[in-house]
């Protein structure tokens, strides 16, 4: 069975497609290519500017992954996007050309949990079998472990993303530690150093990459804690780090670490996984997929507050 996936709940248009061999279990990645809006440093990114970036892209990115994998319409089984969570615009833009798509070819639609592919995708590539999940990136932050046909939320951030902190440097600076039970906060971490900045910068004190490095050092230690709590309450020695910062070795060091003492292993995957991207969303609609589950056409709609565990897994065991 071959998937066609589109992704585009941020900055990164992405489309891949994939064949899943269902004699011998094997998954084949045919396409997995990806369109960047970039804008200057410092600036972020805009919802609508996104959306048209992605309106510009996506047909020539979609014949490009056609191309590439030698893959004709006829070939495709269902076509897969990603309905939440991200920003409204942008992922309105690759919805609706999801939807033409399955209209004009006559193709049944699966709608996937932006979370979800993320996580299907590092099993996949990885080979881990029952892993607490750390899933970090620009928008979202969750340690999520697996049990009765859900992904649990163990615990999560309690206001902005981890991905909107961070940066680099060398000095350690002592900045305040926020974890809630199993939940970070990372707002009040941001007010901090802002203080900071005006009062040990013009002193010379510290230098921006000082404070960069203060950090992203305290932030992953946050997160290392909370996983490791997660790790002992389900009794596994397994991490997976998935989303756009999971790419940090210094985060996947400082979680090895811990593992280590655990007797455990930590799971990660390079840019072509870890940073959105398409072959993601067609691995885990196609897995829904084949256990019966489609989108109709008139609920292939978006939702930018789309939580991980309410998504039912149907593909998996139940424990």
């Amino acid at each position: 069975m071959i998937a066609l996936g589109l992704e585009g709940s941020a900055n990164k248009l992405g489309i891949g497609i994939i064949e899943h061999n269902l004699g011998t279990g094997q998954v084949n990645i045919l396409a997995n290519v990806r369109h960047t809006h970039i804008t200057p440093p410092g600036t972020g990114f805009l919802p609508r500017d996104t959306a048209t970036h992605h309106r510009t892209h996506i047909i020539p990115v979609i014949r490009d992954a056609l191309k590439t994998s030698n893959v004709k319409v006829k070939d495709i089984d269902v076509i897969c996007y990603t309905k939440g969570p991200g920003m409204g615009a942008p992922l309105i833009s690759v919805a609706v050309v999801a939807r033409t798509l399955a209209l004009l070819w006559n193709k049944p639609i699966v709608g996937v949990n932006h979370c979800i592919g993320h996580i299907e995708m590092g099993r996949e590539i990885t080979g881990a079998d029952n892993p607490v999940v750390l899933y970090v990136s620009g928008g979202n932050t969750q340690v999520i472990a697996y049990s009765e046909h859900r992904y649990r939320i163990f615990g999560e951030t309690l206001d902005i993303a981890i991905g909107n902190c961070l940066d680099r440097g060398n000095k350690f600076i002592e900045l305040p530690y926020t974890v809630k039970g199993m939940d970070v906060s990372f707002s009040g971490i941001l007010s901090f150093i802002e203080t900071v900045a005006h009062e040990q910068l013009s002193s010379g004190q510290c230098t921006p990459e000082d404070l960069c490095f203060s950090l992203q050092e305290t932030l992953f230690a946050m997160l290392v804690e909370t996983t490791e709590r997660a790790m002992a309450h389900i009794g596994t020695k397994e991490v997976l780090i998935v989303g756009g910062v999971g790419c940090n070795l210094r985060l996947q060091e400082m979680m090895a670490q811990m593992a280590e003492q655990r007797g455990g292993k930590v799971f990660a995957t390079d840019e072509r996984f870890c940073i959105d991207n398409g072959i993601m969303i067609a691995h885990a609609g196609l897995l829904a997929f084949r256990t019966g589950f489609t989108t109709p056409i008139e609920k292939s709609t978006c939702t930018q507050r789309f939580r991980t565990d309410e998504v039912y897994v149907a593909w998996r065991d139940a424990n």
